[in-house]
């Protein structure tokens, strides 16, 4: 998550973990509620914590929880959705 979607990490934070002046995040962790985080706010870090919608049963819910979250933020903030990868 960190090295290939720090953008989404950033979104989230900003609008879903109530940190919208953070200038960078990255994924600390999970439980069984929430993604965690690491925010950079005024140039230290502060934890973030971000809900699931709805607790996950199996691995492959936590991709889906993190693509609606990164989608929630992004239309939230007003960002375009990422552009796909060159095949």
């Amino acid at each position: 998550m960190n090295d290939d979607h720090a953008a989404d990490c950033l979104a989230i934070c900003r609008a879903l973990g109530g940190v919208p002046s953070a200038t960078a995040a990255r994924m600390t962790g999970l439980t069984g509620e929430a993604f965690e985080f690491a925010a950079t706010v005024a140039g230290a870090e502060v934890p973030v914590r971000v809900p699931f919608a709805a607790p996950p049963t199996e691995r492959a819910q936590l991709r889906a929880e993190a693509v609606r979250m990164a989608e929630e933020a992004r239309a939230r903030l007003g960002l375009e959705p990422p552009r796909a990868h060159p095949s």
